[in-house]
């Protein structure tokens, strides 16, 4: 399960998020498109994903993530391969649209995550820690190797690359499974559950939906991600309009995956011994301490700087996925976890539409990444209060016995 989470979100965060900065400006410059209007194809990708993710969720729930699975690498590899070869810019957005809705969102996070937080308790947090991993790589690999590619062979080859790399989706999918109780096993591959750890069967997502805290953690994350996706998006193009080279800006942006790929075990080490809610503030504090060393370097040309404010940003970044659905799994148990994420989606989606494109728009009108990357720090320092204002719910709110015996 764990291996087919790397490779899935590895996958997903490639195609998907990564490559966009890396296509951003050959495909602008040769078809004479604006900045904003490229971004709004992958904005409308993660908008698409408001729709199915609420169904993709409750679907996993009942009948697991096979299917999703090999549906959405298909879909991801011919909508790719269509956007190698349209001239259309309404043609670029439907086509982006097709694979948010029924492409890369049927094998990303929000799948991965809710499989294995149903097959994992006392080692969810390295679980989830593990099985990001492919997040982080995706962040490492795609600037350095698809940039060169696309500077020798051009933006369409770019997509063509991509459309056959969604395959590797398809042979995974055939070895995910809903739980281990489906086949007479328990989560860890325990042969009992802990004591202290859940027994019930937790919320269900009306039950969730009911509460303060769902609605903390869903403005939380959801402000957390549309500053990690819109920094994502625009990194390339911000290190060049600071005056780096377009080389120097995309080995600076995979420093954010080497800074996600070093959190890893900090954070799943943390989780075995800390609530995950103050870590997901540790997490946005290093990231908003990397959106200050990135204005930094913008302003005195410094490449030393550059890097490191990726690094901390990508630090920040590795956590969000163990530490937000450690909080999720925490609050609100597993049984019913891919509907109550599904749930939560639509805000997360919303922030990833608007920020890349509002930052896009922002850049076409003044020239200057420097406000929107301030905005973007004053977002994490907001997301954080959300999350410190939650609680896990309390007794009345539910019948499962993880919540509380773990500390506020």
């Amino acid at each position: 399960m764990v291996g087919g989470g790397i490779l899935c979100q590895f996958v997903f965060l490639c195609i998907s998020v990564a490559s966009v900065g890396v296509l951003l400006l050959p495909a602008c410059t040769d078809l004479g498109w604006k900045t904003w209007q490229f971004t709004l194809g992958s904005s409308l990708s993660v908008a698409a994903g408001v729709f199915s993710g609420i169904y993709v969720g409750r679907f996993i729930d009942r009948h697991g993530p096979r299917l999703p699975m090999l549906v959405g690498s298909v879909v991801s590899c011919v909508c790719l391969y269509g956007l190698s070869v349209q001239t259309n810019l309404l043609h670029f957005w439907l086509l982006y649209f097709l694979c948010g809705i029924a492409g890369w969102n049927s094998y990303g996070p929000l799948v991965v995550n809710a499989v294995l937080n149903k097959w994992f308790i006392v080692n969810r947090g390295w679980a989830l820690a593990i099985g990001s991993v492919g997040i982080s790589l995706g962040g490492v690999v795609t600037p350095v190797v698809l940039t060169p590619l696309v500077d020798m062979l051009g933006w369409r080859a770019g997509f063509q690359i991509l459309s056959v790399f969604a395959l590797v989706v398809v042979p995974v999918s055939f070895l995910m499974r809903r739980t281990p109780e489906d086949h007479g096993w328990l989560p860890d591959g325990s042969s009992t559950i802990p004591s202290g750890h859940e027994v019930g069967t937790g919320l269900t997502r009306n039950e969730a939906l009911r509460t303060t805290s769902f609605w903390l953690l869903v403005t939380g994350f959801g402000l957390n991600t549309l500053a990690l996706t819109t920094i994502l998006v625009h990194a390339i193009p911000f290190g060049t309009e600071a005056g780096f080279t377009r080389s120097i800006a995309a080995s600076a942006a995979a420093f954010t995956g080497i800074g996600n790929l070093t959190s890893k075990p900090v954070w799943a080490r943390a989780l075995t011994s800390v609530s995950p809610r103050p870590l997901v503030l540790c997490s946005y504090a290093s990231a908003t301490a990397g959106v200050l060393s990135m204005l930094w370097a913008s302003q005195g040309n410094s490449q030393l700087f550059l890097y490191i404010g990726f690094f901390l940003y990508g630090f920040g970044f590795g956590g969000t996925i163990p530490l937000s659905e450690s909080v999720w799994a925490t609050y609100f148990g597993r049984d019913h976890i891919g509907a109550i994420r599904g749930a939560s989606y639509p805000i997360s989606a919303v922030g990833s539409s608007l920020g890349p494109i509002g930052v896009g728009y922002w850049f076409d009108l003044t020239y200057s990444y420097f406000p929107a990357f301030v905005a973007l720090g004053c977002v994490y320092v907001t997301a954080g209060l959300f999350i410190g204002l939650s609680r896990a719910p309390h007794k009345n709110h539910r019948d499962n016995s993880e919540i509380e015996n773990v500390p506020n």
